[in-house]
């Protein structure tokens, strides 16, 4: 089960909005859903959660570019809202890095090979491959900005042994946590 919400910071304190990201495809969508959320420049937080599996934190400071904390990469990517999130940058890839899937032989032959070898084979190059390619692109545990939160007084290691609640606990140590539940 997925929450999400945004944490708007306003002069009179936070403003808590329920947000819907089936619309959202990239990180810029969901910068630019942050940004209308807050028509004067103010802090936009964006607070995603996968109850008991990981969440993620995206910071907006007007029209600066997002900042973003993960707390499972690995357990993010296979999440489509965590996909948003994990972008190239975040995990220290050059933009041009991305496996090109349409080039690989998926089948288990290379060419001039008989297509009829052993099953066995085959099925053990390709996991194989999965296995090794997704193990050296996302990593297993938190990404990203982890001092994000830093002058909001949710410190960074305080950040990072953040679990299952996450999301309230943020909204707790924010003084946000009131605003938080009328939209949860």
């Amino acid at each position: 089960m997925y929450f999400a919400a945004l944490l708007a910071r306003t002069e009179d304190g936070w403003e808590a909005s329920d947000t819907e990201l089936d619309d959202v495809e990239t990180l810029s969508d969901l910068a630019d859903l942050a940004r209308e959320a807050s028509p004067d420049d103010d802090t936009v937080l964006v607070l995603i959660e996968q109850e008991d599996s990981w969440f993620g934190v995206v910071r907006i400071d007007g029209e600066e570019d997002p900042r973003i904390f993960v707390s499972d990469a690995a357990a993010a990517a296979r999440s489509s809202y965590g996909e948003i999130l994990l972008t190239d940058e975040l995990l220290g890839r050059d933009p041009g890095d991305d496996d090109d899937l349409d080039a690989l032989d998926l089948d288990g032959t290379e060419d001039g090979e008989n297509e009829d070898e052993d099953d066995d084979t085959e099925d053990e190059g390709a996991v194989g491959l999965v296995n090794g390619s997704s193990a050296e692109a996302v990593p297993h545990g938190p990404v990203g900005d982890a001092g994000i939160l830093d002058d909001l007084g949710v410190g960074e290691k305080e950040l990072r042994s953040l679990s299952s609640d996450a999301v309230t606990e943020i909204a707790d140590a924010l003084g946000a946590s009131e605003v938080l539940e009328t939209v949860r």
